[in-house]
């Protein structure tokens, strides 16, 4: 991802997801389909001094999100609306520090499956994992099923 793409999807999720600007989150990078979003503690810290919880989610989903937003770009694929419609979270242990939330590659079949569903009927569904770091450690794990329509 160039710095102007980094920059791009930042915009594009601070102007269309307000709540993103106030939570500080940032764009690091798009690698070989991976997303990385990170996330300040000091505007989401918790009374334990460690990240909220419902921050954590937000930075989860969102990197799904986006992570779905640049593959669609990718694609050519303009006009569709993507909205999380089920997720699923884990915290095994407190983010402490400045967190990185990272929406890894879907298999390629999965999704050629979801390009072919989306083109056939104008709605598709995928499901993307995302984790987020606490340094090095894995602090949360999350499933969500994002949908496309038209």
């Amino acid at each position: 991802m160039s710095m102007s793409d980094a920059a791009a999807l930042e915009l594009v999720l601070h102007r269309d997801i307000p709540l993103t600007r106030d939570m500080g989150l940032s764009v690091l990078g798009w690698l070989e389909h991976e997303l990385r979003l990170q996330l300040p503690l000091e505007p989401n810290v918790n009374h334990k001094s460690t990240m909220f919880g419902g921050s954590l989610y937000c930075g989860a989903v969102l990197a799904g999100w986006g992570w779905l937003h640049l593959r669609l770009r990718e694609a050519g694929v303009e006009g569709g609306h993507i909205v999380i419609q089920q997720g699923q979270i884990d915290y095994p242990s407190p983010v402490t520090g400045v967190a990185v939330a990272v929406c890894e590659a879907v298999d390629e079949n999965v999704w050629q499956r979801f390009m072919r569903t989306y083109e056939r009927h104008g709605r598709a569904r995928i499901e993307l994992h995302t984790h987020v770091l606490n340094g090095e450690q894995r602090a949360v794990e999350f499933a969500g099923q994002y949908v496309l329509h038209r």
